[in-house]
């Protein structure tokens, strides 16, 4: 007999970080100030700003 896939439940996803927060919102705003960047480059970017963000918990 093979076994039965065990499902995550709809309604439990985890908590976002203030890290991931703001990579989300940063990477966007990066992508949309210079279009034709690579993913890649786009991401060291906004993970340096995040260095220096006021929301990053070690700049408070």
């Amino acid at each position: 007999m093979a076994k039965e896939k065990v499902t995550k439940k709809a309604g439990a996803a985890k908590k976002m970080t203030p890290y991931n927060k703001f990579m989300k919102t940063e990477l966007a705003k990066v992508k949309a100030a210079e279009p034709g960047i690579a993913h890649k480059d786009a991401f060291k970017k906004a993970a340096s700003n995040w260095a220096k963000s006021p929301e990053n918990p070690k700049n408070k």
